[in-house]
């Protein structure tokens, strides 16, 4: 019997870094109460956007990228949201609402029901042509 990976603040799970979607899927299992719906949903818009995507897990967050460790988007638990950052956000049009302290980055925060699909896939795909960030 596997033990169940132990939750930090904010309820993200610690998951060892691995590539592929393995460890994206044991970081999704994880993750308690909605949040989990949500990561699963992000996870499978992502993954039809962008078919070729390639997953990773580095620092208990889930990467998404287009060659190994180069990403476009990742994702990240909170107490009350989930917290997606694109890492090329602020060359989105229009750019997700969150700000951040580096300057191309922008991010959206995801609370239990509110979550635009239609709006984020639209993200999703103009992120994927964008560079990635090497990681």
């Amino acid at each position: 019997m596997t033990s169940k990976p132990s939750l930090l603040s904010g309820d993200n799970p610690q998951i060892p870094k691995g590539y592929g979607d393995a460890p994206v899927q044991a970081y999704i299992d994880a993750v308690p109460g909605w949040k989990q719906d949500v990561c699963r949903t992000v996870d499978a818009l992502i993954t039809e956007a962008v078919p070729e995507v390639q997953k990773a897990v580095k620092w208990n967050t889930p990467l998404y990228g287009l060659e190994k460790d180069v990403f476009f988007i990742g994702y990240h638990c909170f107490k009350n949201y989930v917290k997606v950052s694109f890492f090329q956000g602020a060359a989105l049009d229009p750019m997700p609402p969150g700000t951040s302290k580096q300057k191309n980055v922008r991010y959206l925060d995801i609370h239990e029901g509110v979550l635009d699909e239609k709006q984020f896939v639209k993200w999703v795909k103009a992120a994927s042509k964008l560079p990635g960030e090497k990681m």
